[in-house]
């Protein structure tokens, strides 16, 4: 089954014809989404994405801390949102349901079928993954990465990237697995600082952690500072 992101990025065949049949149209469906999104989240004041591998079973200690870390969060008034699938995203939406708080799931089409896992209270179901990815970005306060795959490395550097370039700020990035994410840390400084690729203090950008309070009290300590800086501009 070809999915809409697929169908978009594929080039015509036939220009002539392909663009005018699908293309217009396309830029429709994408709109609506965006207006779907937009809607059903609106009530989201205070949120939190939580990435993290869909293969990560119950039995892992990183699932009972991905739960733990939403539990935390919720029991603070701030929505946990999440992919909707199993794994990571499960233990996250679960952590929020233990404790009563708001279970948001950003659902994508794939190739292969993924339902929603059963502690989303939230649902919303994306065709593209830029769409998806916006919602997570304007609605969250930061983003706890957990240890995942090119999906969650994805999410991780559009990140750090809108925060290098200006585009959001106080906006925590957590990696949360020292031992999982230390490679990848050894690499940034030894290349990309090294070579000056990036700056030095880029490496601030995230914190790393294994423990759930830290990576919850780093979140609210960065929620107050952003409302502290709203109230001192004036802003809404």
């Amino acid at each position: 089954m070809l999915t809409e992101d697929e169908k978009l990025l594929q080039s015509p065949k036939d220009e002539a014809t392909a663009f005018t049949r699908s293309d217009p149209w396309r830029v429709m469906r994408i709109t609506s989404e965006f207006v779907e999104g937009f809607d059903a989240l609106s009530d989201v004041q205070k949120g939190v994405t939580i990435f993290g591998s869909a293969r990560t079973g119950p039995d892992d200690p990183m699932y009972g801390a991905a739960r733990e870390t939403a539990r935390l969060l919720a029991e603070q008034g701030f929505s946990i949102l999440t992919g909707a699938g199993p794994g990571i995203m499960e233990a996250a939406n679960r952590g929020a349901k233990d404790v009563n708080g708001h279970s948001v799931g950003c659902n994508i089409e794939l190739p292969f079928e993924q339902g929603a896992n059963p502690y989303v209270d939230t649902l919303v179901n994306f065709r593209y993954f830029f769409v998806r990815k916006t919602m997570f970005i304007k609605y969250s306060n930061a983003f706890i990465i957990f240890p995942g795959g090119f999906g969650t490395l994805d999410e991780l550097f559009e990140a750090l990237t809108l925060i290098q370039t200006g585009k959001i700020y106080q906006f925590p990035v957590i990696l949360f697995g020292t031992h999982y994410w230390a490679g990848l840390v050894r690499w940034i400084t030894s290349r990309m600082v090294a070579e000056g690729k990036i700056s030095p203090n880029d490496l601030d950008l995230v914190l790393l952690t294994d423990d759930p309070r830290e990576a919850a009290q780093a979140v609210m300590d960065a929620h107050e500072a952003q409302e502290a800086s709203r109230a001192a501009s004036g802003s809404p």
